[in-house]
């Protein structure tokens, strides 16, 4: 961190240090240095941006700090150009073709000779490749290496998107041969050594548009000591068996790392034949599992488990609509069709109740979160955005899971063998800070401690849920919260309020999974598992990764030495983690932008209209409203706002004018008109049409303020003053002050001719 309150000694070392970090570019052509070390961001100038791109690995000097003590610099060298394609349009102008990228982080075009532009028509999306890197008087040169297609063919978001975040999208030829070969089904050497539960009544529960199934379950009620409890199996794909440390298939899936998921399209982490054939959990036909085998008690305590390898039989494919309605009306249509599997539903629901019992004496975070789907028609285009309803089937799902998750990490940790965890630690002091300073401003008469307990963030909001501002809490309460990683140190998960966690359950769609499934294998077979020497987390991930790293907790423990193998080991275990961790997040940024982009294209067709929406983000730049109808969020820029000055109230965030006290908040409610699509920066404007009345204070109604375009009976009512007897008429501070000169003219020019009057002596 860079201070004005400096020692100048300091302030020279840092002027003379160079630092190496990752350029990230700025549409509006500035950029930064994202340092390697996690320190603040160095500020690049337009005219620094000339000779670097995007991405670029630099080592750069500060050389100055503005005014609030932020640093500026120079790059001095470029340590590395990754091998990057830029994906935009092809262009002509005045005879020169250029080729302006999509990301427009770039900030500059792209040069194309005439006998490098291929089969690409003029507006055709390519990518290109460059020849000749940007230099300070020179643009970067480059060849059309693949045409793409034309911007409105449907996919090409898409298209778009998986070159642009560089999501692996083509498996290797190996690869596939290596699935080809693979039979179509369960032969009789894949079950030797494994349970036969196939006349268990195994079933999946997932979504009507699911196309591979991980897991099943069953339940039946059984004696846990002298107590009623639950017989709980939860049954996983298992992949393990047939994707081979180290193998071709292994190779592709470590690279993907998980599973892409995008309207209308999947890019999965195994080939299809393994993904939806082989793998999946599919109705009636046999299928190798990882089982984990748990007595739960009455009160949703795991008495006892275990883990082992079986063949299956999956008895029914649900829906958790379907499930939700038989759970709700046991007599109903749903039901009557599924009458012999009701029984096992009811079982299963029954112990979802008392996991449920003990999620809440846990105090683990369950905050009610809305989540879209977008309904696209057969060219792509958004029919429809639709808000995805979790019912009791879903939580059912997710606490038979949330309960075999927690007895693989218990079994790997009591296996003394390294695995990946899935930690999610609580809030950092900063945020921890902001938070309080929330609360206390928006006087919720509770906090949160310097060690918080999850317990603590479900109380606060289940002591607000019945607040107008109760969206606002909530949001302020989940923003506190890091993200989840991978790592092979175990600290916890946060929100779940678990010592140990880790995902089990989805090794079709998630690496780590995967890995889990191995390590468990190894400790009931008694080996131990040692991860494939494959590929290190490229440098696209190296900012991220060390990021990462630095906020993982060390254990509490002191640190054993580790022997020279322990700890390469541990370091591979480390890598494995980051690389997870950092394509988990390239997923969900690729599927968050191509979600932007389908909702831009959508809100063009919208222009003009007006639609009512609720403040869910507060910026020092504006406010971000999301419509209520289409679920779809766009900026209402500060200069929206009127001709007062608006002042960013951090404590409380929201924004408050100066002058008549109107605050915008989250949760604030609003009638919005759609003012401006900018589809390729991904960004829709908004400007208000009308306020709520709730965004002015009650002091400054009684005074006659009124939101903007009120209804003018109601700007009539509020702005007249009251009126008495002895009321003289109103005026206005201008009337007021001119009153109030007229008055001292005319007292001064009295005195004047007083003074006249008199005789001189």
């Amino acid at each position: 961190m860079y201070l004005k309150n400096q020692s100048s000694s300091n302030r020279l070392n840092n002027f003379l240090e160079e630092i190496e970090g990752s350029v990230q570019g700025h549409r509006d052509g500035h950029g930064f240095v994202v340092r390697d070390d996690g320190e603040s961001d160095i500020y690049l100038p337009p005219n620094e941006m000339r000779a670097v791109l995007h991405k670029d690995r630099v080592k750069a000097r500060i050389v100055r700090l503005d005014r609030r003590g932020r640093p500026e610099g120079r790059v001095v060298e470029i340590i590395e150009r990754p091998p990057q394609p830029i994906i935009g349009r092809l262009l002509q102008e005045s005879g020169v073709w250029l080729v302006a990228p999509e990301d427009k982080r770039y900030g500059q075009d792209v040069l194309i000779p005439k006998g490098a532009t291929g089969t690409a028509k003029p507006g055709q999306v390519v990518v290109v490749e460059l020849t000749e890197p940007p230099a300070l008087f020179g643009q970067p040169v480059g060849r059309v290496k693949e045409v793409l297609g034309e911007v409105d063919d449907p996919g090409m978001e898409i298209e778009i998107a998986v070159r642009k975040y560089g999501v692996p999208h083509e498996f290797s030829e190996a690869c596939l041969a290596e699935a080809r070969a693979l039979p179509d089904k369960v032969r009789p050497q894949d079950k030797r050594q494994r349970v036969d539960l196939t006349d268990i009544p195994l079933v999946t529960i997932d979504g009507e548009d699911a196309r591979d199934f991980d897991d099943a379950v069953y339940c039946e009620p059984a004696r846990v000591g002298r107590a009623k409890g639950w017989r709980l199996l939860v049954a996983i794909a298992d992949v393990s068996h047939y994707v081979q440390t180290g193998s071709a298939i292994d190779v592709d899936a470590y690279d993907r790392a998980t599973s892409v998921y995008f309207p209308r399209r999947v890019i999965p982490m195994l080939p299809e034949k393994l993904s939806n054939g082989l793998c999946s959990l599919n109705p009636e036909v046999e299928r190798l599992c990882m089982v984990c085998d748990m007595l739960v008690t009455a009160k949703g305590e795991v008495q006892a488990y275990q883990f082992y390898p079986a063949v299956m039989f999956s008895h029914a494919r649900f829906t958790y609509t379907e499930v939700a309605a038989i759970l709700a009306n046991t007599r109903g249509p749903e039901a009557m069709r599924r009458k012999e599997r009701v029984a096992d539903l009811l079982n299963l629901h029954d112990v979802y109740r008392a996991l449920l019992a003990a999620r809440q004496v846990r105090g683990a975070v369950d905050f009610e979160t809305t989540e879209t789907q977008i309904i696209c028609d057969d060219n792509g285009r958004i029919e429809k955005i639709v808000p995805r309803v979790r019912n009791e089937a879903h939580r059912l799902i997710e606490e038979a899971m949330l309960a075999a998750n927690v007895c693989s990490a218990d079994f790997i940790a009591q296996g003394k063998q390294p695995g990946l965890y899935r930690v999610h630690e609580g809030p950092t002091p900063e945020k921890k800070e902001i938070l309080r300073n929330y609360l206390k401003a928006m006087g919720v008469g509770m906090s949160i401690g310097d060690e918080p307990h999850p317990s603590e963030f479900q109380a606060i909001a289940a002591a607000t849920k019945d607040r107008p501002d109760a969206q606002q809490i909530h949001a302020m309460l989940l923003r506190s919260m890091q993200q989840a990683i991978y790592t092979p140190i175990n600290s916890g998960h946060f929100g779940l309020a678990y010592e140990a966690y880790t995902h089990f359950t989805s090794p079709i769609r998630r690496y780590p999974d995967l890995l889990v499934h191995r390590v468990i294998k190894a400790i009931l077979d008694k080996t131990r598992y040692q991860l494939p020497v494959l590929p290190t987390p490229g440098e696209a991930h190296a900012k991220l990764a060390k990021r990462m790293a630095s906020r993982v907790a060390k254990p509490s423990a002191a640190p054993r030495k580790l022997s020279a193998a322990a700890a390469k080991e541990t370091q591979a275990w480390e890598a494995a983690g980051l690389h997870c961790s950092a394509n988990e997040r390239r997923a969900d940024e690729a599927s968050r932008d191509v979600e932007a982009w389908l909702k831009c294209k959508y809100m063009r067709e919208h222009l003009g209209e007006e639609y009512g929406g609720v403040v869910t983000a507060v910026t020092s730049f504006g406010i971000f409203v999301t419509l209520d109808a289409m679920y779809v969020e766009g900026l209402v820029h500060i200069t929206e706002l009127g001709g007062e000055y608006f002042k960013f109230d951090e404590a409380r965030q929201e924004l408050r004018g100066e002058r008549t006290g109107i605050r915008y908040a989250i949760g604030s409610r609003l009638r919005v008109q759609v003012s401006r699509v900018d589809l390729d920066g991904r960004k829709i404007d908004f400007r208000i049409v009308h306020e709520g009345a709730d965004l002015v204070p009650r002091a400054l109604k009684d005074k006659g303020v009124v939101p903007r375009d009120a209804p003018a009976g109601q700007v009539a009512r509020k702005a007249a003053p009251r009126k008495s007897a002895a009321a003289a008429p109103a005026r206005s501070p201008i009337d007021a002050i001119k009153s109030a000169v007229k008055k001292a003219v005319a007292k001064t020019k009295a005195k004047a001719k007083e003074k006249a009057r008199k005789p001189r002596r």
